[in-house]
C-alpha cells in the first residue's frame, strides 16, 4: 500500500497547530490510486457475508457505495443530524474537542441484518464505535469495519476488542 500511501498529502498544522493532517483528496484525484484503493478495500472483503455496507459521513460514502457494488449488497449512509428525511435513531459521542451526533434511518437495518462500516479514518475510534452502537441498537450485526487510513498512534482500534477491523494504510506517528 506504499503506492497509495504516497498519493496521500500530509498537511502540518490543519485544522489547528500541532495536528497533521492526511489528506485523501490527492488520493481521490488520482484515477490509478483511486482504482487500487476500491480494489483492495473489496480484497479485504472476500469471503464476508454481507448485506449493507454503511458509510460514515462524509468521505466514507466515498469507498462504501461502490464497496457495497463490489460486494453485491446494499448501502446505507450514517449522516449528521436533519440530513436524513424519514424516522431515525441516533447517538451522541464524544469527541477530541466536544461532542457530535450521528443519525441512520430505524429501518436501515434490521435484526440479525449483517453490516460493515465502512470509513476513510479511524483516529480515535469516537465516530465508528458509535456507528457501531446504532447499527447493534437496531439488532444489527458488526461483520466489520473496515478503513482507508488509520493512525495507529491514536489507539482507535482499541474499542473494538472482538470486532474484525482492517485498514490499508496506517500511519505510527
Amino acid at each position: 500500500m506504499d503506492n497509495l500511501k504516497k498519493l496521500i498529502r500530509e498537511v502540518p498544522d490543519f485544522p489547528k497547530p500541532g495536528i497533521n493532517f492526511y489528506d485523501i483528496t490527492t488520493l481521490l484525484k488520482d484515477p490509478t490510486g483511486l482504482e487500487e484503493t476500491i480494489d483492495a478495500l473489496t480484497e479485504q472483503c472476500r469471503g464476508m457475508d454481507i448485506d449493507t455496507v454503511i458509510g460514515v459521513e462524509s468521505r466514507g460514502f466515498i469507498f462504501a457505495t461502490p464497496l457495497a457494488y463490489q460486494l453485491g449488497a446494499g448501502f446505507v449512509p450514517v449522516r449528521k443530524p436533519k440530513k436524513l428525511p424519514a424516522e431515525c435513531v441516533s447517538v451522541s459521542y464524544d469527541l477530541e474537542y466536544g461532542q457530535d451526533t450521528l443519525e441512520m434511518h430505524k429501518d436501515a437495518v434490521g435484526e440479525g441484518h449483517r453490516v460493515l462500516i465502512v470509513d476513510d479514518l479511524l483516529a480515535t475510534g469516537g465516530t465508528a464505535k458509535a456507528v457501531v452502537d446504532l447499527v447493534e441498537g437496531l439488532g444489527g450485526k458488526v461483520e466489520g469495519l473496515l478503513f482507508v487510513v488509520e493512525l495507529n498512534f491514536l489507539k482507535g482500534r482499541d474499542k473494538f476488542n472482538g470486532y474484525n477491523v482492517k485498514s490499508l494504510i496506517s500511519y505510527d506517528s
